[in-house]
């Protein structure tokens, strides 16, 4: 009988607590996102026949060899490549993490591992370490950009939550807010790869906190089908970078020495 006029007390906490643990805030989460948005930004653009990835490398000092060493752009696998915004070290992780996933999908079933099942798959992983008290989120944001045979090109955006969502063109990182309001306005669905990189240019010219974009200071990345069908992924050299931003008038070309 004791048991009995126990038992709905107690019941009635457990279910106060699951109330309190599903409509609290978690403040870690936040923290992590506001961390991300001090870091260098990233920009994905969808176009009819590829996407555009072009991130802001920060440069803490002048003796860092920046032209050995990826910041923003990393391959995933042959169809799927994405940009990153916030801790490196812990965007190695996931980023490792991807890659096994990938890999061994293509083992099990002999095909590429469908764009979306691999992005969710990975904020799975990021959405587990929000639940428990010892452990953090993951302080990074990535733009996923591949290509499979079901839906073609493809633009995803996750955060340190594990949220994730399909994009046509999203910024990450520093003034993200302002990158995202330039694309809402000059975003067209019929844009080209080429139409792309000039409004990524745009987009950074106006928001990045320096003054001028140099190769130095960025990394651009391309996926898109080869004439025979592949999946593509192309980082551009500083050399091409140089050359892009010339022709786009965002920067002026090097002065001739005699």
């Amino acid at each position: 009988m004791l048991l009995v006029g126990l038992l709905p007390p107690f019941c009635f906490m457990r279910k106060l607590q699951f109330f309190f643990c599903f409509c609290s805030r978690l403040y870690q989460v936040e923290y992590a996102m506001e961390a991300i948005g001090n870091a260098g930004s990233a920009i994905g653009i969808l176009s009819t026949d590829g996407v555009v990835l072009i991130g802001e490398k920060k440069v803490t000092s002048k003796l860092l060899q920046t032209s050995t060493s990826a910041e923003k752009m990393y391959k995933i696998d042959d169809h799927v490549a994405c940009a990153v915004a916030g801790i490196m070290s812990d965007a190695n992780i996931l980023i490792n993490t991807a890659r096994v996933q990938a890999q061994r999908y293509t083992f099990m079933y002999q095909e590429p591992m469908p764009v979306e099942q691999l992005v969710q798959s990975l904020c799975d992983t990021k959405q587990g370490y929000t639940q428990f008290g010892g452990l953090r989120p993951f302080g990074v944001s990535f733009l996923f950009a591949g290509w499979d045979k079901n839906y073609g090109f493809q633009l995803y955006m996750s955060d340190p939550s594990g949220n994730y969502g399909g994009w046509k063109a999203a910024a990450v990182g520093a003034n993200n807010q302002a990158a995202q309001s330039i694309l809402k306005q000059d975003y067209k669905d019929d844009a080209t790869r080429e139409e792309a990189v000039e409004l990524a240019l745009k987009v950074l010219t106006k928001t990045m906190d320096s003054t001028s974009l140099t190769s130095e200071k960025l990394e651009l990345a391309e996926v898109y089908l080869t004439p025979s069908g592949n999946v593509k992924y192309h980082v551009h050299s500083p050399e091409s970078l140089t050359k892009l931003l010339v022709k786009h008038g965002v920067t002026q070309p090097a002065a001739e020495t005699s």
